[in-house]
This record gives C-alpha cells, sequence and structure tokens, in this order.
C-alpha cells in the first residue's frame, strides 16, 4: 500500500513557475514507477510526466516536453514536478500516482495508488 500527498500548487501567472511535491509513505520512491497526471474541468485526466522505478527513465507528454521536469529524492522519499513557463492551459488539478510495475505507463490505469491532487491555477 502507498500512500500520496502531494502539494505545492497555488496560483501563479503565465510564464512563472512552481513545484510540485508527492510525498510518499509505505513504500519507497525506489520501489514504484510513479506519475503525474493531470485534470481540467470538464476533461479527461491526462498523462503529464513519469519516471521509472529506477529513475533513471523519464517520459513527458508533448504538451509540456521542455518546460516540465520530473524529478525525486529518495532521501525525502517524495516525487517533484518542476513546471516552468507556465501556461493558462495547464490549469488543473495535477495528481501524483504510483505503481509497483517496474517502467512507468502513460495510461492512468498503470496506477494503483493516488493522491488526491493539487490545484494548479495559471493566469493570463
Amino acid at each position: 500500500q502507498v500512500q500520496l500527498v502531494e502539494s505545492g500548487g497555488g496560483l501563479v501567472q503565465a510564464g512563472g513557475s512552481l513545484r510540485l511535491s508527492c510525498a510518499a509513505s509505505g513504500r519507497t520512491v525506489s520501489s514504484v514507477a510513479m506519475g503525474w497526471f493531470r485534470q481540467a474541468p470538464g476533461k479527461e485526466r491526462e498523462f503529464v510526466a513519469a519516471i521509472s522505478r529506477s529513475g533513471s527513465s523519464t517520459n513527458y507528454a508533448d504538451s509540456v516536453k521542455g518546460r516540465f521536469t520530473v524529478s525525486r529524492d529518495t532521501a525525502k522519499n517524495t516525487l517533484y514536478l518542476q513546471m516552468n513557463s507556465l501556461k493558462p492551459e495547464d490549469t488543473a488539478v495535477y495528481y501524483c500516482a504510483a505503481s509497483s510495475r517496474v517502467s512507468p505507463s502513460e495510461r492512468a490505469d498503470f496506477y494503483a495508488y493516488w493522491g488526491q491532487g493539487t490545484q494548479v491555477t495559471v493566469s493570463s
């Protein structure tokens, strides 16, 4: 069982930056593949970024590539999402997720464990 708690969301102007955190408990971040997803009002939950269980592999949605960076701190057992050059279309609730599998996935149903989400609002 993995418990995930996101934090770091908020209101930021377009072009600004935020760093989201996802504190894990019950399992170490190095024992699970982890991902970030987001869901805007009236839209489906979509993949943002993911990192493999080993930490050696990451992948990103095309819409955030070059602007967002996923990383983790094993000492703090925490996953991060650094978001730069934010755009109004990045506005959504952001969720972190974890899976016992080795490699990450862009599919939400791949992940068994989810946090409660943190709101990110980007004003124009």
